[in-house]
Order: structure tokens, then sequence, then C-alpha cells
């Protein structure tokens, strides 16, 4: 069995000797990620509606957790890694964090199509390295105290700072052309861009707490903690909106310019923070608003998500191609916007008749059938392979002489 890897670019899940391989998670972990491919391919191709307001902001968030899973698994899972082996795990997971910066800025210097995470993704990655010694425990309260503190903290900061003038911002490469690139490239990773780690880190943090929990297979308790926080997230900012008042303050901020209909459009999708002009705008639950809410709700969808995946291992042989797109997910992922880079999305919806739902059909059937065929005859796919032997072999030039190492004891 091949290693799959956790959102674009984490690396080994379990390794043969942890808990997770030997009840044959690593499936129901692969199906999770599958499905948030398929989700980040609808977020970047689909018009407003249902599916486009279900995925949105919900499908990186997924892609976070999942990230976290594989962070603490690699790094010893139940029982984290001590001495060498953590110095190892840091070191493969450093590498990782690396490719993935420096790949999201190339692609971000494409233009592709989307507001590219990977960039942002090698930041958390870094982050998370000092806490690998944490177990579970001290992980979820972590996660769960700055789930509320950094998004008021993220509304603080920004209240003394000029607006931004690229809402929704990703760096590129030209921003490290200059000290004023490098400055904006900064502030926009940490605070102001699309997917601004110091509201981020929450979300990386649960999974890591879920990858550090032994009983991970229990999979009622993890879907009723999912909903529960689902609940809790978007049900309490919806009382607050609706019930409380909160949307018609947020409608008299914009002064008669809008109707609270489009004020409610305009709630429902952000650019990675809400405006600081009034703290009422913390009450919504809005995709890419970084808001407590929004950080609750989408943590609890996708704890909710890996958890039916969990359940559905049973059918893995009818479900393997979402298995397999989720074990190719880097590649899934970067090739789709390069898809989208090379046709455009408007001139794949001309080729194939224009319908709403046409292109994202079409990405999601060649994603499915072409990493089933990839997964069976190849095993893993081509960029998770470049990262996987890159990350090992700096491991080994790093920390030598260990042969009890992670690398040793990954299923291959």
């Amino acid at each position: 069995m091949t290693e799959p890897t956790a959102s674009p670019g984490t690396g080994p899940l379990p390794t043969v000797h942890s808990p997770a391989a030997r009840t044959g998670r690593l499936v129901g972990i692969d199906m999770a990620r599958g499905l948030a491919v398929l989700g980040m391919f609808a977020a970047h191709t689909v018009p407003p509606g249902w599916l486009y307001t279900l995925v949105s902001g919900r499908s990186s968030a997924l892609f976070a957790v999942l990230a976290g899973v594989s962070i603490a698994l690699l790094s010893g899972g139940t029982e984290p890694h001590t001495g060498r082996r953590r110095t190892l795990s840091a070191v493969r997971i450093a590498v990782r964090a690396v490719v993935l910066f420096v790949l999201g800025l190339v692609l971000t210097s494409m233009q592709v199509p989307a507001m590219v995470i990977l960039t942002f993704y090698g930041v958390l990655f870094v982050l998370a390295i000092p806490l690998l010694p944490l177990r579970a425990t001290w992980l979820a309260v972590l996660a769960a105290v700055l789930a509320v503190v950094t998004p008021l903290v993220s509304f603080l900061i920004r209240s003394d700072i000029p607006i931004p003038n690229r809402l929704g911002y990703t760096p590129d490469l030209a921003d490290f052309t200059s000290i004023e690139g490098v400055a904006e490239a900064f502030r926009a990773i940490v605070l102001t861009g699309a997917y601004p780690v110091l509201t981020w880190i929450p979300f990386l943090l649960a999974g890591m707490a879920l990858g550090r929990l032994g009983p991970l297979g229990r999979k009622e308790p993890l879907v009723a903690l999912g909903i529960g926080l689902a609940l809790l997230g978007y049900g309490v900012s919806w009382l607050a909106l609706y019930v409380f008042g909160g949307l018609e303050r947020i409608v008299g901020l914009y002064r008669g310019k809008f109707p609270p209909r489009v004020v409610e459009e305009l709630l429902a999708s952000n650019l990675g923070t809400v405006p600081t002009e009034d703290p009422v705008y913390l009450l919504t639950a809005g995709a890419h608003s970084g808001t407590p809410f929004e950080i609750i709700g989408a943590t609890g969808v996708a704890l909710t998500v890996i958890g039916l995946c969990l359940f559905a291992e049973r059918s893995r042989t009818t479900l393997f191609p979402l298995a397999a797109v989720g074990a190719l997910a880097l590649t899934c992922y970067v090739g789709h916007l390069l898809v989208l880079r090379a046709f455009g999305p408007g001139g794949l919806a001309r080729l194939i008749g224009g319908h709403s739902y046409g292109l994202w059909l079409v990405l999601a059937v060649g994603a499915l059938l072409c990493a089933a065929l990839w997964r069976r005859f190849l095993g893993r796919g081509p960029l998770e392979w470049a990262l996987h032997r890159l990350s090992a072999l700096t491991g080994r030039v790093i920390v030598r002489g260990n042969p009890t190492s992670a690398e040793n004891s990954t299923s291959e």
C-alpha cells in the first residue's frame, strides 16, 4: 500500500505500526480528502447556488483539518515521537512546507483562476512543528481557545492598519523581489489574505488533536461532535443575525446602498476576513469570513465528513475512485488549476455547452477516472512521489543512522 497524502502536499499518514494503519482508517481519510478535492473543484467553477454555498470555505477547511491529522500521524500518532524520530518528522514536515509554499507562489504567479491555498498551507505546516510534542487534549484545548481568540486578535489588529489594496490576496513570486512586496506578502499570509494563518491555525490544530486520539475509529462520537460544533457555529450565528438584530445592524452600516437580500449575499462569501467597521461583522459565519462562528462551524462540518467517511470504509471497493482522488490530492488540485489556466473557465464551459455544473462535472469525472487508474497501476501520484522522495532524502541526510525512524517504517 502506497503512502497517501493528507491535504494537498502532506506526507505519509500512519505507518504500518500505528493503530490507524491496523484498523484501515487510511481509506476513510482518503475518501474525506477526495471529497475536499472535488469540493475545491466546485468552489472554483460553479456559479452561486446550493452547491457553491455547500462547498465554499468548507472544502478548504476540511483540507486544513486533514492536514493536521496527517501531521499528527506522521509524528507518532497517539504517542508523539521523541528524540531523533521527532527531529526526522520535523524535517520532513518542514520540507513539505517549503515545497508547498513555493508551489503556491508559482501557481499564483501563473494567474490561475483561483485563490491558491498552498502558500498559506506551507506556513501552517511550519507553525505545527513546535507543537508536535503535544497530545490530543492540549491540542484540542488550544484549537478551541484559538478559534475564539484569533479572530478577535485579527479584528483588533486590522482595525489599526490600512485596508489592503487587494482583498482575498494570495502572494506570488513578484512579491519577493522587493522589501515592500515581502512586507505585503507577510501581512497577507498572516493577517489579511485569502487564508490568513492567524485564523486558520485552529483548523490544523483540530486535525492534529484528532490524529493524536487513539479511538479515531470510534465514528459515532466523532460524527456527533462534528454535528454539535456545526450547529453551535452556524446556529448561534443565525440567531445573532436573524433573531437578535445583527443583520439589521449590518444592513444599516451600508446606509441604504444595498437591500437586505444583497447584504446577505455579501455576508455569505468573503475573501479571508470581515470588515472592521463594526464588531457586529464577527457574528457572521459566511465562507472565508474568519470569524469564531465560521471556524467552529466549518470545523464541525469537517469532523462530520471525516466520521461519515470512516463509516463508508466498508464500501471501499465501490468508493475506490473517490479514495484515489484523495490519495492524489496534490496532483489533482494542481492539475485542475493548470487545466483551468490553460483553457480558461469560459473556454472549457463553451466546449461543454455552457451548462452551469458541466465544467465541475467534467473536472470531477476526469479526476475520479485518472486518479483511479493511476492509483491502481502506478501507486503514489507524481507530485506526491516527488514530495515524498525529497522529504525522505532530506530527512536521511539530516538525521542519519536512525534505523527506527518513521521513514523506515513507512508502508510502501
